[in-house]
This record gives C-alpha cells, structure tokens and sequence, in this order.
C-alpha cells in the first residue's frame, strides 16, 4: 500500500496566516503525481478527521509542473490562541505520512 511518506520526496505544513494551514505534497515523480494527487484519501474528509477542519472550506492546488499539491485548511482556533500548540503548524504534516493512497 503507497503511503505518502512512500511516495513524496518532501511533506511539509506551515503557517497560511493566523487562520489557514498549507499543507505541500512533493512527489517524487511525475508518474507518482499523476496516479494520486487527486487520490480521494487526500479529500477534505481526510482533513476535517484529522484536523477538524470544515471540509467545504479545504482548498486544493495541484501544480503540475512541480509534482506538487498544495492543501489548505481553516485553523479551528486562529494563531497564537490560548489553546495553541503549534503556532507555525510545522508539526501538522506528520499525521498525513502514513495516509494509504490505494
């Protein structure tokens, strides 16, 4: 089973403002892109388990030209609230590594 940590050269998360996350995908390959970058277990359901994000509200941006997608979702608190555990999100990645994409 192709995990993305299998199949991405670089999974990475960071701060899309004080109210929005980015999550970038890398393949590893044009033909790794072209099989799943639309994979359905990177759909906004996948997002709203695993970060309670409003799935009507995740965006997606594939670019092509560098085997990449970028995904982006709603905080469920804004930046640097009182609950704030990872105020850059550089540690939000690593719950999608193990995503099976078959």
């Amino acid at each position: 089973m192709a995990t993305l940590e299998k199949v991405c050269t670089l999974v990475r998360s960071k701060n899309a403002g004080p109210f929005w996350v980015t999550v970038d995908l890398f393949f590893d390959g044009q033909e790794n892109y072209a099989r799943y970058a639309d994979a359905k277990a990177l759909g906004p359901e996948t997002f709203a388990r695993l970060y309670g994000a409003d799935p009507a509200l995740v965006k997606r941006f594939p670019v092509e030209s560098l085997n990449m997608v970028k995904i982006s979702y709603p905080r469920t608190t804004s930046q640097g609230g009182m609950i704030e555990r990872d105020m850059h999100c550089g540690q939000q990645y690593v719950r999608l590594l193990d995503i099976e994409l078959d």
